[in-house]
């Protein structure tokens, strides 16, 4: 058990002085009532007194700890716990080369992609957690795999047209970024040592991690190696399945690079090859709606996994039985409080 307030659990030190004050309280009561009377017990009497003392403590032992459970609340104790859940990962692998900025997906292919982006972050199911990488002539994970949407939601905002395309860096750096997330080393761990080499895992049948997906949305155009059909049979030997979201139009339409005119369109054959070799499926951005379309495809695996929850409740309801049941039990007997 963990305390979220440590400081707090300073206060359980007052009961022992509380219970000090009482003690000395009660003997100065006490002398009191036996000066008034001025008669001295007999063995018997003392000793059937001694023990109704005894039986008279029982309430302000259960006071006592009442007030010591209910300090330990005050300081916000945590229980680490194994709970059961459905869970997904989805991965957007934005492509932000220079050829998004065409206007042939009005009011352009970046635009589309992340109007389709958004839906999907729009449409999450409980348990499903998002990620995000960028490329353009190489790939780089933006947000890791999370349940803040309003994170993922940012990043697509932040999403630009740069440089060439490299759709294999993309997806290799898509399956780079769920192996981390899905490695039982922290995000924040740091190690000054080198890493034990791990043997590559041998390949699955394409799709069968049906609660993995990527969604790769771009205009298939690539520049730059590696060859994202070898990337994608990379991600079909992992069991991942990529469902790619074309922007643009067949068609195309000339683009100004630099002073450069460059002529671009959009490539189906290339998204359609990357998908269909990991089990995966294409569509494009201006029909129906995507992102219905990739949640039907998206499974999700039962997993355990270890969260602190907070125990402040049941904590301070110990405490509160405790106190009660003292309290009575002084009431019946005495007719007092403890």
């Amino acid at each position: 058990m963990t305390l979220i307030w440590p400081p707090l659990l300073l206060l359980v030190l007052l009961v022992p002085l509380g219970l000090l004050l009482a003690m000395r309280i009660d003997r100065r009561r006490r002398g009191t009532v036996a000066a008034l009377t001025g008669t001295l017990p007999t063995s018997a009497a003392g000793a059937e007194r001694r023990q109704t003392r005894l039986l008279g403590r029982i309430p302000a032992l259960l006071v006592v700890s009442g007030l010591t459970v209910l300090a330990v609340a005050l300081a916000r104790p945590q229980a680490t716990v194994a709970l059961p859940r459905l869970e997904g990962t989805l991965m957007l692998t934005f492509d932000v080369s220079g050829s998004m900025a065409a206007t042939d997906g009005a009011p352009s292919r970046m635009d589309s992609a992340k109007a389709v982006a958004k839906a999907i972050v729009d449409q999450r199911p409980e348990g499903v957690v998002i990620g995000v990488v960028a490329f353009s002539d190489t790939g780089v994970s933006v947000v890791p795999p999370t349940q803040d949407t309003t994170a993922v939601l940012a990043a697509i905002d932040r999403m630009a047209p740069t440089r060439g395309t490299s759709l294999g860096g993309g997806i290799l750096a898509t399956l780079d970024a769920i192996s981390k997330a899905q490695s039982d080393t922290p995000a924040d761990y740091y190690s000054n040592r080198s890493p034990a080499p791990t043997d590559t895992p041998p390949p699955v049948a394409p799709g069968s991690d049906a609660a993995t997906m990527m969604v790769v949305l771009s205009d298939g155009e690539n520049n730059v190696r590696p060859d994202p059909v070898a990337a994608a049979q990379a991600a079909a030997d992992r069991g991942v399945r990529i469902v790619t979201i074309g922007v643009g139009t067949a068609a195309g339409t000339t683009l100004d690079l630099d002073g450069f005119k460059v002529q671009t369109s959009l490539d189906e054959a290339t998204l359609q090859q990357i998908a269909d070799t990991t089990s995966g499926a294409y569509h494009a951005a201006a029909d129906g709606d995507p992102a219905a379309a990739v949640y039907d495809e998206l499974a999700q695996r039962l997993v355990v996994r270890s969260e602190p929850i907070e125990i402040t409740a049941l904590v301070a309801a110990a405490a509160l039985v405790l106190l009660v049941a003292g309290a009575a039990l002084s009431l019946a007997r005495t007719g007092r409080l403890p």
